[in-house]
């Protein structure tokens, strides 16, 4: 089976509705020893480059405050339609000494596909 194509172009432009993050992406995460990871996909080409141009470190330190002062670090799936971030030292010392109400970071992506942002209404019709 041959790889599919990466997408190509520029993230949908035009008017915008404030609207969750997971109305147009899905999202898994969960933990790595100390530090959180989680993934996004696109379900269409279009929604890949908004999610490619939106959401970046900063604005996931901008999303989601415990992240603030932590180093974020994003790999890039293009093939997939997807990316992943890995927030270091989320978690601290990790899973089994955290007190964290979610210690494995498993709500982290559920969190974040929550958050009500601009998105084109093109992605949402």
């Amino acid at each position: 089976m041959a790889a599919a194509d990466p997408p190509v172009g520029t993230s949908p432009a035009g008017p915008t509705r404030i609207a969750p993050i997971g109305s147009v992406l899905g999202a898994r995460s969960g933990d790595k020893g100390g530090n959180a990871n989680v993934g996004f996909w696109a379900r269409t080409p279009e929604a890949y480059l908004w999610m490619t141009e939106f959401l970046t470190p900063a604005r996931i330190r901008q999303l989601y405050d415990e992240a603030r002062d932590l180093e974020v670090e994003r790999f890039e799936f293009p093939n997939m339609l997807s990316i992943n971030f890995v927030i270091h030292g989320l978690l601290g010392e990790g899973v089994s000494a955290s007190l964290r109400t979610d210690p494995q970071a498993k709500m982290l992506g559920e969190e974040l596909r929550g958050m009500r942002v601009p998105i084109p209404e093109v992605l949402l019709d």
